[in-house]
């Protein structure tokens, strides 16, 4: 996940040459072209194919972490909170995974760390694997199909003393873990993402001082040759594999993360993983909160991911698409100060994933980012889980479910939300998500 320091300003420029919405392609029936056409007073249900499922990381959830990039720096005394143990979903794997199952959803994704599976440089132990064996055995046992995450932007601290993605042997060191992972659990039948929104890793490894603001664009090349060829690999390892790279949606540089990376891997893409969270517009400018750790004060706007949804189908037609995460934030899980709510937002945007539907658009799938609070990269502030977890606060780590687990629960059981449900909130004018193709074809509620 998400969202700290989008790039730098050393790419800003070159973002604002290339933002915008993309070409403008033939409009899928029912999306209108120059004002909003007439909305559809009813949307059908997903259907029994569809996949909805729960997210979350390891280094982020899992607590008793080893050596890494991350968990220096959460204990450099420049993150906001230190680290401890999270919300110990190391020992707590079993409770989490029945709580994900008790939600109808029928896809766990995960990340594989890299930093606890291969501890040591060249040495790979299966006392290292056993921890991960049990989760997977337990998702399966759950009824649920897990989808793995390769990269979720930690890699071991031997990896770093080596120049990380700095280092033109990291590409080798990665695919050398990556491969004996794949060759692990490909039995398990996963969903594979391969890298995590490769512009937040980025960004990420700038904010924490993993490379510089120069090396981007080389960590972009390189994380463009890990994904082509450990996709490779997985078919190899697992004949019909679905592999993607998850894209977060950046306002005005998306258009620039697809140049460097997405467009680079496309032919290696067997679906298009997207995350969606902020919405950007002329009602809602952006603030300073999209490039810090206040991220409950970003202006949400559910009907964005309709936006980035079509954009994407009329981009790479025949992709399927699945939105990998999609989470509202809250301040230590108070109120928030627009009054929208978990369970509404929720709702609101698999109505916005119906509308898509109705309108020709194949998406395949839904995650909820996140099941519980967890580390969010240097602080325990923003909240995004479905179950709300004081890990500064209170030892027993309890996890208290929001009011968007019954939501989820209903949601999942129907397959959407009811074919007359109306968004409790109305399109925002001119979305910076896709600022032409939402201005010159907007969307509208009934």
């Amino acid at each position: 996940m998400r969202r700290t320091r989008i790039l730098c300003t050393i790419l800003s420029t070159i973002a604002l040459v290339f933002g915008g919405g993309g070409p403008v392609a033939a409009a899928p029936s029912g999306s209108g072209t120059g004002s909003a056409a007439a909305a559809p007073t009813r949307v059908p249900a997903l259907g029994a194919d569809f996949q909805w499922g729960v997210s979350m990381s390891g280094f982020q959830s899992e607590g008793h972490a080893p050596d890494s990039n991350w968990s220096r720096y959460a204990t450099s005394g420049e993150a906001r909170d230190r680290y401890g143990n999270s919300v110990d979903f190391y020992t707590r794997y079993a409770e989490d995974i029945d709580l994900a199952a008790g939600l109808g959803v029928g896809v766990f994704r995960l990340s594989i760390e890299w930093a606890r599976v291969q501890p040591r440089a060249g040495t790979w132990d299966d006392d290292d694997f056993r921890f991960y064996d049990a989760v997977l055995a337990k998702i399966r046992a759950a009824g649920m199909r897990p989808m793995l995450t390769l990269d979720h932007w930690v890699i071991p601290g031997w990896a770093a003393d080596k120049g990380g993605w700095k280092n033109q042997g990291m590409v080798a060191d990665w695919l050398a873990n990556m491969r004996r992972v794949v060759d692990r659990y490909a039995g398990f039948d996963p969903l594979w993402v391969t890298i995590n929104e490769p512009m937040g890793y980025v960004a990420q490894s700038i904010k924490i001082g993993d490379i510089g603001p120069l090396d981007a664009l080389p960590m972009f090349d390189r994380l463009v040759r890990a994904h082509r060829e450990i996709y490779d690999h997985i078919h190899q390892r697992q004949p019909g594999a679905r592999v993607t790279s998850n894209v977060a949606q950046y306002p005005i540089v998306q258009n620039l993360t697809d140049l460097l990376f997405v467009d680079r891997v496309r032919d290696k893409l067997d679906y298009l993983g997207i995350d969606f969270y902020y919405g950007v517009s002329l009602q809602h400018p952006p603030t300073t909160a999209l490039l810090g750790d206040e991220l409950w004060k970003n202006a949400i706007e559910p009907e964005g991911i309709y936006y980035d949804l079509r954009t994407y189908a009329e981009k790479f037609p025949g992709l399927p698409i699945y939105v990998v995460e999609n989470g509202l934030p809250t301040e230590n899980g108070a109120p928030r100060h627009d009054g929208y709510t978990r369970a509404d937002h929720l709702r609101d945007t698999v109505y916005w994933i119906q509308r898509a539907e109705l309108d020709g658009i194949d998406v395949i799938g839904y995650n909820y980012w996140s099941l519980t609070d967890n580390y969010e990269w240097g602080s325990y502030a923003p909240r995004f889980g479905l179950y709300t977890v004081d890990a500064t606060t209170d030892p027993s780590l309890t996890r208290r479910p929001t009011d968007a687990v019954a939501a989820l629960r209903a949601v999942t059981a129907a397959d959407g939300v009811p074919a007359d449900y109306r968004p409790t909130r109305k399109p925002a004018l001119c979305s910076i998500v896709t600022p032409l193709q939402s201005c010159l074809r907007p969307v509208a509620v009934p």
